[in-house]
Order: structure tokens, then sequence, then C-alpha cells
């Protein structure tokens, strides 16, 4: 399997007062820190390498994940510092670590699949980036993709259009040249390099069928216990 990055650096400030104290990656759900649930699963997927973007509270992550052994992972660090790089500038500081190609996945996010079939896709498309999407039609956020025929026609998360029935379920598979040739410690939006790539016909789309459970918010991580508390 290719390395996987796992964004985990943002402030969480939906989640406030509980992530005032410790990041969101270490929020308990149902006796387990998500983080621990997140790696747990990705070995268990075939992954050998981890790279966790960190920024928020970092050093309580790494004090608790570590190298990664115990969870017969190689985890590794790229910390954002003082400045918060957004989500697509915490990857572009971390490439030296990801190498040319890479999965990405959010630290507050937890997606059932199958993460094999979704990398053979990514190298059968022949596109720089993939992007997994589900048909949503709204239902657990606003739609913002326009998928058709394996390919993202228009990612677009700041105005999603009427036609658009998928949203990104937030796992992607990314080559280290969609972020050019600026500088790696720029503030940047992945979710502007998905709408540039959506634009150039330079982004696969993979759709999957689970739903995501998110602890991004309150709502969302009551959800999210009650999900895991069922076993």
């Amino acid at each position: 399997m290719l390395p996987i990055a796992i964004l985990a650096g943002g402030l969480a400030t939906r989640l406030r007062p509980i992530t005032q104290t410790i990041p969101k990656a270490l929020v308990d759900i149902a006796g387990k820190p998500f983080i621990v649930r997140q790696l747990t699963y990705l070995r268990a997927q075939g992954f050998e390498r981890v790279v966790l973007c960190v920024g928020h509270l970092a050093d309580q992550i790494e004090g608790a994940v570590g190298d990664g052994s115990a969870f017969g992972l190689d985890v590794r660090y790229s910390n954002d510092g003082e400045r918060l790089l957004g989500t697509g500038g915490a990857l572009q500081r971390a490439l030296p670590l990801l190498g040319e190609q890479f999965f990405v996945a959010h630290g507050d996010s937890w997606m059932p699949v199958d993460y094999a079939p979704i990398e053979r896709a990514f190298r059968a498309s022949g596109k720089p980036a993939l992007m997994t999407v589900l048909h949503n039609a709204d239902r657990w956020d606003k739609s913002n993709v326009l998928y058709e025929a394996g390919r993202v026609v228009e990612y677009n998360k700041q105005a999603p259009k009427p036609a658009m029935r998928f949203i990104d379920y937030g796992i992607a598979v990314l080559s280290s040249s969609v972020f050019g040739e600026a500088t790696r410690d720029r503030v940047l939006d992945l979710a502007d390099v998905y709408h540039a790539l959506s634009l150039r016909g330079e982004l696969a789309g993979y759709e999957v069928h689970e739903r995501f459970h998110e602890i991004g918010s309150h709502e969302g991580l009551t959800e999210t216990i009650a999900f895991f508390a069922k076993g």
C-alpha cells in the first residue's frame, strides 16, 4: 500500500470546550482515542507507513502514538509549527515524508471502506489525483461533487451547484506533482487544489457506498460514539 497522510492539525473549534485541552485526534470514542481506532483500522487494511500532519497540541498526539510500533506501523510526523498551514499547506509540508504518491485521510472522520481497490483505481485512471465520492444528496452535508463514470467533473466546496449529488468522502490519492513548485510553507486549502484539478480534468473519482462518521462537531461526535458503542 502507498503511504497515507492523516490531517490532524486543526484547532477543532467546533468541538470546544473539549478541544481546548486535548487535540481532536485524542477524543475518547467509546473507550479508545479516535486516532487509536484509525491506526488500528489502517494496519488491518495493509498500510505500513503513516504520516500524521499535526499542529494544535501536537505533542499530545506524538506522546500517545509514538513511532507507531504499538500498531505495527511506521508513524512519522509533519508539524505545521506556530502558523497552521491549512489542509493543503500541511500536505505540501509533509511531501518529503510521503513520496511521489500517497493516500490522504482526515483525522476526524471514520471511513469504513476497503482501501486496496481505491489504490488500484487511482493507478488505472492515469490521473494525478483521485477522490472518493459518496452519493449524498445533501443527507449528511451539502453535496459538492459532480461525478460521472469514474471522473469528478467538478468539485466545488465553496459554491456547490444543484446538479451535484455526490460529496467528497474524505479519502483521496494524490501525486506530489499536484502541488507544483510553490514554497512548502504556504497556507493552502486542499479544497482549492481539488477544485482546480477537477476543472482541468485531472481528478479521477471512485464511488464508495458506506456512510462516513465524523467527530468534527458535537452532533457528529455523539453519533460516532453511539456507532462504536453498538460494536
